[in-house]
């Protein structure tokens, strides 16, 4: 066998060098020519080196493709590229023929083949191969569900600072998916998140300060990462911060910018901003009372299923506000509402069977539904409730249960139950009679404006009973009592 002179070997090394020096001259004539927007340019320098195997060009090219530049977009021949380079372990492309089969783009979707080419770069240290994989492996995708595994890939990806995998590790601490829940944990690895701006650790993280969860609770805390979430157009985190603003919690009460931060949220489709800020227009708070700018968002919110958009679109349509009064369509809202378990739909949709608007008058379902809204604690309809056992509509009459449901309302302070309650101090029904409650339930409910409690103060003062026999207040009660509304 012939073997090669030295001098012939030194002929093949700087061949070699030659070629090596020329391909990756062509490669960055080519980059050059991206840089100017000259496609054409860089797909010319670049397809002869592809042909040749040059795995970089093979990229590019598939990249050219993919995108339609300076070519004719076309995903087949992009995954054709993709696949020339990945084979040669180009740990790039294989991360990018990974998503070709991920979208089903030039290719069939393959799940299980988007996992073996994320596999193969991640392997490699790419870290967006990493993030993929774990987030295959937490959602069984492509592979078997496996917490464990997902952890693995994360941490490596988070471990080199990508904030997307920092800010899903947190959140398998926070769950406890693949190791022991560790709020601690949770929140170093969703703040390292969302320090490097990821919005979802922002908003995660400004949760978990408003309810000290990992850190010592902080509402200020709470807010600014809320905030700076909001601010790169977080749904959620608007309509945390429009809430904030409508309260005056941490932040100045302030409706203008409540409805600023709900406007935001609810464009974005978010159905319960969308509700708050038909309420806002309802009231005329932050903006100039419009009806049918409220029914509209109210419309919006309602058909995405939200509960409270579709009670107050109930409400809408039975008081004809900002649409034609139409008590079947109210019904309908109210129901839909109250069968996900909104209190207030439940109570409203009480009084249409009680009146029989919308639908056939029926005490029986008066009193069901009055009771599902009270039970959740719902004091307007503890008080009806109280009512309908009081004069036993749609339930025998029983004075302990009406007691029992009014003293639940008035001591949530709603003034007609204080008033309803006194009474049945004052006429010993349902409770042992007894003037001297009667006149401090009268009190409460004269206090918040209620008609009867002021009536029956002044009854109580003029004949001194429960309190001491005193003219004067007699007639300033039943002076309020007799002012016009």
């Amino acid at each position: 066998m012939k073997t090669l002179s030295k001098a012939s070997l030194a002929v093949v090394a700087l061949s070699l060098c030659l070629n090596a020096n020329a391909i990756a001259g062509k490669l960055e004539e080519g980059f050059a020519a991206i840089q100017r927007g000259d496609y054409a340019t860089a797909h010319r320098l670049w397809l002869p080196l592809a042909n040749q195997g040059e795995a970089a060009a093979q990229f590019n090219l598939g990249l050219m493709y993919r995108d339609g530049r300076g070519v004719a977009q076309d995903g087949a021949e992009a995954v054709k590229w993709f696949r020339k380079a990945a084979e040669q372990g180009d740990a790039s492309a294989q991360y990018k023929l990974g998503l070709m089969y991920d979208q089903g783009q030039g290719v069939a979707q393959d799940d299980a083949e988007a996992v073996r080419w994320f596999r193969k770069a991640a392997e490699q240290g790419l870290t967006a191969a990493q993030l993929f994989l774990g987030n295959a492996y937490r959602d069984g995708r492509g592979v078997e569900l496996n917490y464990t595994e997902a952890i693995k890939w994360y941490r490596k990806a988070a471990e080199q600072g990508d904030a997307s995998a920092q800010s899903n590790l947190g959140l398998m601490y926070d769950k406890g998916q693949g190791v022991a829940r560790d709020d601690a944990e949770a929140v170093k690895w969703i703040r390292k998140a969302a320090e490097q701006g990821n919005v979802s650790a922002q908003y995660k993280l400004g949760l978990m300060y408003r309810i000290g969860q990992g850190v010592a609770r902080d509402d200020a805390e709470a807010v600014k990462w809320i905030r700076k979430a909001a601010e790169q157009g977080n749904a959620s985190g608007q309509l945390f911060l429009g809430a904030m603003y409508r309260i005056g919690r941490v932040v100045a009460q302030d409706d203008a910018e409540a409805v600023k931060w709900f406007r935001k949220a609810a464009e974005q489709g978010n159905a319960l901003a969308q509700s708050n800020l038909g309420s806002m227009y309802n009231k005329g708070k932050g903006v100039a009372r419009d009806d049918a700018e409220a029914v509209k968002w109210y419309r919006k919110g309602a058909e995405q299923g939200n509960a409270d958009a579709q009670a107050n679109f109930g409400h809408a349509y039975r008081n004809g506000e900002g649409v034609a009064q139409d008590y079947a369509e109210a019904v309908k809202w109210l129901r839909k509402a109250a069968e996900q378990g909104g209190a207030s739909a439940q109570g409203w949709l009480g009084f249409m069977y009680l009146e029989g608007k919308g639908v056939a008058q029926d005490e029986v379902e008066t009193v069901k539904w009055f009771r599902k809204a009270a039970e959740q604690g719902y004091a307007v309809a503890q008080n009806n409730l109280g009512h309908m056992y009081n004069k036993g509509k749609g339930v025998a009459q029983d004075y302990a249960e009406a007691v029992k449901w009014y003293r639940k309302a008035a001591e949530q302070g709603h003034a007609a139950a204080q008033g309803n309650l006194g009474s049945m101090y004052s006429k010993g029904q349902g409770v042992a009679r007894d003037d001297a409650e009667a006149v401090k339930w009268y009190r409460m409910g004269a206090a918040q404006g209620n008609v009867l409690s002021q009536n029956n103060l002044g009854l109580m003062y003029r004949d001194g009973q429960g309190v001491a026999q005193d003219l004067a207040e007699s007639a300033k009660w039943l002076r309020k009592a007799a002012a016009p509304r």
